[in-house]
């Protein structure tokens, strides 16, 4: 009787590392903009419901901004409106990632206040 055997070859095991590592790659460079993302979020949250004065949501992000430590948005970039009596503070950004020679990921971000 033959047993027949089960299991990856190398072959298989040496692709399956690659997709690993690669996506291992990718995500040490995606997860620390998600983080700034919430910050920038967290921080238009914070200001919006702060309300005041277009000049004064500005000022109160930007030291938001020096707080949290991001950079990616500022508070000459912000698009703040009025929808009734409630403050909507909008933004909106872009991360390219280089990956390998002409390679890039580009990451497109948007939120809104709640």
């Amino acid at each position: 009787m033959k047993s027949q055997q089960t299991g990856m070859s190398l072959l298989g095991l040496l692709v399956v590392g690659v997709v690993l590592a690669f996506g291992g790659v990718v995500g040490a460079q995606v997860v620390p903009t998600l983080i700034e993302y919430r910050a920038i979020v967290n921080a238009t949250n914070k200001v919006a419901a702060a309300g005041g004065t277009v000049a004064e949501i500005r000022a109160s992000f930007d030291r938001a901004q020096n707080v949290e430590d991001f950079k990616a948005v500022s508070g000459k970039d912000l698009d703040i409106s009025k929808v009734g009596e409630k403050v909507v503070v909008s933004f909106a950004y872009q991360k390219e990632i280089h990956m390998a020679g002409p390679a890039f990921l580009l990451l497109k971000y948007a939120g809104t206040s709640k």
